[in-house]
């Protein structure tokens, strides 16, 4: 191979290796830019947490775009307790309530419950009500019998910095366990 040959083949290469380092280099300087800038579209993430301990279980789920709950589930009492702090304030500043032992008859003072939350896009209510943006589900691990409990928020409320309070809305109970267990 002659000596200009070969020059030229380094030359073709370095400038190939030279433009692809810049073409990345472009597409690189692009995504950082259109991501400081706001301008590339964000996905966003929501995580929810659960935990039980002996008689009662706390939960977190969205409420609104801005803001989450904690729900709280007392086995003892069978009273579904919801609250949303206020961002502007750092205080709660809403207390949602419900006592979910009419929904498990059987489940009685030894009542032995799970509580998750999962996530629902429901249709406006009333009077500026927006269903919370969380389901909480519960079931009896007695009856196998699962409940589906939702929060009616009124975000206007929430951005006034308006104290809420209400009852939790039962959207349904199923039995979930179709064989009968006896006791042991």
């Amino acid at each position: 191979m002659t000596e200009a040959r070969q020059s030229s083949q380094f030359h073709r290469g370095r400038t190939t290796f030279l433009l692809s380092g810049l073409g990345f280099g472009i597409m690189l300087g692009a995504v950082l830019g259109l991501n400081i800038q706001g301008l590339w579209p964000q996905v966003p993430l929501h995580a929810t947490a659960t935990e039980g301990y002996e008689s009662f279980s706390i939960a977190t789920g969205l409420v609104d775009n801005e803001v989450e709950g904690l729900y709280f589930l007392d086995y003892l009492t069978g009273d579904l307790v919801g609250a949303v702090v206020n961002p502007k304030t750092g205080k709660f500043n809403a207390r949602f309530t419900y006592n979910i032992s009419q929904d498990f008859p059987t489940a009685g003072r030894n009542a032995k419950y799970l509580m998750v939350t999962g996530l629902a896009n429901m249709p406006r209510g009333r009077a500026g009500f927006q269903p919370a943006s969380s389901i909480v589900y519960i079931a009896d691990a007695t009856s196998g019998q699962v409940g589906a409990y939702i929060m009616p928020w009124n975000s206007s409320m929430q951005a006034a910095g308006k104290p809420q309070a209400g009852a939790f809305q039962v959207l349904d109970v199923q039995q979930f366990r179709t064989t009968a267990i006896r006791d042991q």
